[in-house]
């Protein structure tokens, strides 16, 4: 493959040219309000050694340019013939929340036995995904890589890509729902990485509380449960609060494990990374001080502490699931005075009044101090519940900033586009 000995003499990989490094090889990738072909030639002048364009107009010189009929397959064939080069353990994670912290968690927990890459931030998706695999260097051990989806075929397509040879699906929830529209069309998107493994021969790792993905593993002869009793890997919480801890079991004994994590939902992510570190043979020790000192970061079940008050900020995204997950585990939390403050759950399209209207419901039956609800989505539900509602952040944060408040614990909460953690700014 003449682009693949290209790629081993390059720099690395772009499809930005704000983001070149001298020595790229330049994807010319199109969108809906771009075309990557038109910055083809200012890639080259900022650095790039290669342009690969998939346009004959803006095929200008042999010697700098490759002409590919389409230029992202080219990069996606490219990521599977480098992914064809690895004979390590490549692990893909799918499933509707979780999947962030699993990875992290469980890049922690390989890290301390392997040479690990795990996917940067989020290339979890056709582009992002065959990115990543061109990112990883020779002497990597082992691969941890997150795989998104929006629609039907997704995880199949990115299967394909990586050829994974060990899976998880951490869930199904109520995520993206303007594109899936339906719960068993996420469930049957999901699963495209079972089924893959079973045709594939892989491992799958499958949370013995999901029945149905229970269900949806049947097909593959290496399956590996995890979470409560009856599990190949079994454990429990131990305590809740301010952070998570457990025990899993190592035949008869009690493995401890202590955290930085927060919630209940956190369990099933912990022992996520535990059931996979142990069947790559990750000594109980290490998985141990792994988890103990992953700190999550970028508004991810954090704890914060502002005077006397304490804050559960779990703002980088929500969807219904999450959402009720992450109140019920400030209903199971003791403290003096607590406060919900809540942000729009986006892409749920046709469901999004329906939604927003249960969560609603489910706030009236917890005691609260204060419900503060931020956007227009909620804005809609407003007068189902005794509760305070801002169109924006911004407002909301006059209003936070005008209290007084003491001993409290809040919980903030919403999809990406709503930024409920700048009300701590």
């Amino acid at each position: 493959m003449d682009l693949y000995q290209l790629y081993l003499k390059s720099t690395g990989v772009s499809t930005d040219t704000r983001k070149i490094e001298k020595g790229n090889l330049f994807f010319a990738l199109k969108g809906p309000s771009f075309n990557g072909n038109e910055y083809a030639r200012q890639a080259l002048e900022q650095g790039a050694a290669i342009a690969v364009v998939d346009e004959e107009p803006f095929y200008v010189d042999p010697q700098r340019y490759i002409l590919v009929p389409n230029a992202l397959q080219a990069l996606q064939d490219l990521a599977s013939y480098h992914r064809d080069q690895l004979n390590v353990p490549i692990i893909a994670i799918a499933g509707s929340n979780g999947k962030t912290t699993t990875k992290e968690l469980l890049r922690a927990v390989l890290e301390t036995t392997y040479s690990t890459f795990a996917t940067p931030g989020n290339f979890n998706n056709e582009i992002g995904l065959p990115l990543a695999l061109l990112m990883i260097k020779p002497k990597t051990k082992a691969v941890v890589l997150e795989m998104g989806a929006r629609k039907r075929g997704d995880i199949a397509e990115l299967c394909a890509i990586a050829k994974p040879t060990h899976g998880i699906i951490t869930n199904t929830g109520k995520d993206h729902l303007e594109t899936f529209l339906t719960l068993e069309n996420t469930r049957k998107t999901n699963a495209e990485l079972y089924e893959y493994l079973a045709g594939a021969g892989g491992t799958a790792f499958v949370n013995i509380a999901y029945k149905d993905l229970l269900e949806e593993a049947g097909g593959v002869e290496q399956l590996i449960t995890y979470g409560g009793q009856g599990a190949t890997v079994q454990g429990h919480v131990t305590n809740l609060f301010p952070y998570l801890e457990i025990a899993y079991m190592d035949g008869d004994e009690a493995i401890p494990v202590k955290s930085q994590l927060i919630g209940k939902y956190n369990f099933e992510n912990i022992m996520a990374a535990v059931a996979i570190g142990k069947a790559l043979e990750v000594p109980n020790q290490l998985i141990q001080r792994a988890v103990a000192a992953y700190a999550p970061s970028n508004n991810r079940s954090q704890l914060v502490h502002q005077g006397s008050n304490t804050i559960i900020l779990d703002a980088y995204n929500a969807n219904p699931s999450s959402m009720n997950e992450a109140l019920e585990n400030l209903e199971q939390v003791e403290a003096t005075s607590k406060v919900a403050i809540l942000g729009d759950m986006l892409e749920l399209g046709e469901a999004s009044y329906e939604e927003h209207l249960l969560i609603a419901l489910k706030l009236k039956q917890l005691n609260l101090s204060h419900i503060v609800l931020i956007g227009p989505e909620f804005g809609q539900v407003r007068d189902k519940l005794d509760c305070h509602h801002f169109n924006t952040t911004a407002e909301a944060k006059e209003w936070f900033n005008a209290q007084n408040f003491q001993d409290t614990l809040f919980l903030l909460k919403g999809s990406r586009g709503i930024a409920v953690e700048k009300i701590l700014g």
